[in-house]
């Protein structure tokens, strides 16, 4: 539930303030430097945030605003020669440690060693199929790997979409020898490798009342669920923590699912030391928030957001998704923790230090896309240790993140009730007071497309159709008594995975990918929609409501049914909460400021319709337009956002950004994807 105390949680929510309320005003300080210990060597880039406190931040300044469009390419890694990777599915950011380039790649999700200089490749690792592989959801969302110095040699982590998880030395890709107990399946390697899903369902009521052996191969039966991997496991004390997903809440029908525990394992041997219940067991924190029994059989709750740590408090900060199933949750009574969360774990225990949940009963799809992120700030003049998790409902959540108290007061505000029949909602939600939101929460008439009084008429035309309310507006089912089509929900994903948050931990100042953006879901009966045939249903017991046709709330002749900008990059000193700048992503696109009926209209810069890419330097903040922009790369100032350089590149940036120091050279690289470079990478440096 929202209100937390040190190392812990407290009940009764309504109407309590939590935490400080902090002076007005906004102040351009650098932060002091107290205790940055991220875990990353000088040059490097380690994890896939750049870092364990996930800043996707490099101290280097070789690339200036002077020198910026003086950048040339200097290679293309082809990302499709690693079997089918369609246009836009392929999610990894690289990383770079001791001189060498590691990634993932394809539905595969092939480990790969590049060669920095040329992007040659040195080595690769593919994992032998499976019939669990064939059931994956996400196969090319793997968005990278995680490393490692163990007893003087460098070793590779991942997860693969199967489930399993392979320790790889660096230098040659081979399975570390010793490492983990092997796979009793053709093909696989004896050693380097675990199963994962024998320890995830060891105690698991389901399993154990299974009348059946488990086969390695299949995985989970379909009847109790399935499990998969969409982010690399993060390393933290010699202690590899690894996450999971399941399958998307707005594709199922049935209500059964495994939860996504959180398992933890030996670096240096892969034997596995714990397990957090991310569903509360009885008697275990928690527990009284599941009614029904639904956390007897309810899954979901997972981690497939990356995760990110701090080494020197031996914590690692965790941000879970919903339960099942997206949109109705009249199965699960209860708030439901540690649904739509922040965690903070013990990593050499497992055990809950602290947690906040940041929607209660989620039923909208809000879970927690991005890892929480890491600063160490002033706040009135007294050094804090924050983690901040950016969110989908356009507010960056801040706590301490040792104790978990907010920095600033987090308020229970009351919230629409549900008329979907069966469903009971949350009577109030946790709303931050500061940082103020950074993208348009709920939508107004005043909020609609006016570019001309024609479009204007046409969007006020379109909404009758629709209940419009405030964010964590309820949905109604098809055949709503009131006779209107559906519900609009927003911002439907002001922060996302597409663009992760970036910051500078030397100023405290956060940079925050958001796109404006409605969400509207026709509620139908599950049994209308359930497809007892497909591989991907999981399950037994088939939902009172579900979804269909997601996303057919569209603005009037194919333009956005709000105003711009459309997506931006948002400055906020976390010193002070203030927002500082805020300027559109890239530049109006072609199909609006071409469109026929914006012919004679003076348009402002709406800023294209995708999340911005960010990184952040020592000189700038870097950005790509993300998958619907331009293929450029564009340079920013820090302190202002005015752009101050761009340069083209082979194909649009998407999600994967970093950089790093190469035989005396700055590099950028950049994951591009086009018709003619799908999940590939482009590299950049100074002539």
């Amino acid at each position: 539930m929202g209100n937390v105390s040190p190392k812990g949680y407290s009940g009764g929510r309504v109407d309590r303030q939590i935490g400080w309320m902090t002076l007005v005003g906004v102040v351009m300080i650098t932060s002091p430097v107290f205790g940055q210990t991220r875990g990353n060597q000088d040059g490097e880039w380690r994890y896939i945030g750049g870092d364990a406190w996930h800043t996707r931040y490099s101290a280097l300044d070789q690339i200036t605003a002077e020198n910026f469009e003086d950048l040339e390419l200097a290679w293309v890694w082809r990302g499709d020669n690693y079997g089918p990777n369609p246009l836009g599915v392929s999610r990894s950011t690289p990383i770079y440690a001791n001189g060498v380039i590691y990634t993932v790649a394809g539905e595969r999700r092939h480990v790969v060693a590049i060669e920095p200089l040329t992007g040659e490749t040195l080595w690769v690792f593919r994992e032998p199929h499976t019939t669990r592989f064939e059931r994956g959801m996400r196969n090319g969302y793997g968005k990278g790997v995680a490393y490692a110095d163990v007893d003087g040699r460098g070793v590779i982590y991942v997860i693969s979409p199967a489930f399993f998880l392979y320790a790889l030395e660096a230098e040659t890709g081979r399975p570390v020898e010793g490492w983990g107990g092997g796979v009793s399946l053709p093909g696989f390697p004896s050693t380097g490798v675990v199963d994962l899903l024998p320890d995830l369902i060891a105690d698991w009521g389901p399993w154990q009342s299974w009348d059946g052996a488990f086969d390695p191969d299949f995985g989970i039966p379909r009847e109790l669920g399935h499990i998969t991997s969409s982010s690399p496991p993060i390393v933290v004390n010699d202690v590899v923590v690894v996450g999971n997903s399941a399958e998307q809440g707005y594709n199922q029908t049935r209500v059964e699912n495994v939860p996504g525990d959180i398992l933890g394992y030996d670096a240096r041997t892969g034997a596995h030391k714990w397990k957090f219940h991310v569903i509360p067991r009885p008697g275990e924190f928690g527990h009284e928030t599941w009614e029904n029994d639904a956390w007897e059989w309810t899954g979901d709750v997972s981690s497939w957001a990356p995760m990110s740590a701090d080494p020197e408090l031996g914590l690692v900060y965790i941000p879970t998704n919903p339960p099942t199933i997206d949109f109705y949750g009249g199965f699960r009574p209860g708030d439901g923790l540690f649904g739509t969360s922040v965690l903070a774990l013990d990593v050499e225990t497992g055990e809950r230090v602290w947690h906040f949940q940041t929607v209660h009963h989620d039923i909208w799809n809000f879970d927690n896309p991005t890892a929480p992120l890491l600063l160490d700030v002033a706040v009135n003049g007294t050094e804090r240790p924050i983690v901040v998790q950016a969110t989908k409902q356009g507010w960056a959540y801040t706590f301490d993140r040792e104790t978990g108290e907010p920095i600033w007061p987090i308020v229970e505000r009351p919230v629409p009730s549900s008329e979907v029949p069966g469903e009971r909602l949350s009577p109030t939600q946790p709303m931050p007071t500061r940082p103020a939101a950074y993208e348009m929460q709920g939508l107004t008439e005043d909020d609609l497309i006016d570019f001309t009084p024609e479009l204007r008429a046409e969007a006020l035309e379109i909404i009758k159709n629709y209940r419009l309310g405030p964010i964590f507006n309820p949905p109604i089912q098809r055949g709503h008594p009131s006779g209107l089509r559906s519900f609009v929900s927003c911002p439907s994903g002001a922060s996302n995975i597409f663009g992760p948050t970036s910051a500078d931990p030397e100023t405290g100042i956060l940079y925050v990918s958001t796109l404006r953006g409605c969400r509207s879901e026709n509620i139908v009966q599950g049994s209308d929609i359930d497809l007892p045939d497909d591989i991907m249903t999981t399950g037994t017991t088939i939902a009172d409501f579900a979804v269909l046709n997601r996303g057919d709330f569209r603005g009037p002749q194919g333009l956005p049914m709000f105003k711009p900008p459309y997506s931006r990059i948002v400055a906020i000193d976390m010193n002070s909460g203030e927002h500082l700048w805020a300027v559109p992503n890239g530049d109006t696109p072609d199909r609006i400021r071409n469109h026929p009926a914006l012919q004679d209209v003076q348009l402002p810069n709406t800023g294209t319709t995708s999340h911005p890419i960010t990184m952040v330097t020592k000189t700038l903040v870097i950005t790509a337009e993300g998958r619907a922009g331009t293929p450029r790369l564009h340079a920013l100032n820090k302190r202002t956002g005015q752009r101050v350089g761009s340069v083209v590149l082979p194909a649009s940036g998407q999600y994967g950004m970093m950089g790093f120091m190469h035989d005396g050279q700055q590099y950028i690289v950049v994951q591009v994807a086009g018709p003619d470079f799908p999940g590939s990478l482009a590299a950049l440096r100074l002539p």
